[in-house]
């Protein structure tokens, strides 16, 4: 069964970081795309951020310079390094595989 697990969000002040980590089990890990979502309260999910699996990634432009995909094949993890972060950067955080399977997500606060 493929299961994605995040963790790694919580409470931040504005200009903090933080570092999300997305844990697959149950899949072949290496050769495919993840993805990081974020559906802040009121909105709709949108995308943050893909990697594929040779590595090239892509952000959206409220995100870009400030956070970081990166993979671990060996640990079959996926990351979100956040950095200088916003208010308005709050969001539930979820990954997401190739295959449309999703985490249960964690939930990133910005404020002071």
């Amino acid at each position: 069964q493929v299961r994605l697990v995040e963790s790694g969000g919580g409470l931040v002040q504005p200009g903090g970081s933080l570092r999300l980590s997305c844990a697959a089990s149950g899949m072949i890990f290496s050769i495919y795309a993840m993805y990081w979502y974020r559906q802040a309260p009121g909105k709709e999910r949108e995308l943050v951020a893909t990697i594929t699996g040779g590595t090239a990634t892509t952000y959206a432009d409220s995100v870009k310079g400030r956070f970081t995909i990166s993979r671990d094949n060996d640990k079959k993890m996926v990351y979100l390094q956040m950095n200088n972060l916003k208010p308005e950067d709050t969001a539930v955080y979820y990954c997401k595989n190739s295959f449309g399977v999703w985490g249960e997500g964690t939930l990133v606060t910005v404020s002071s």
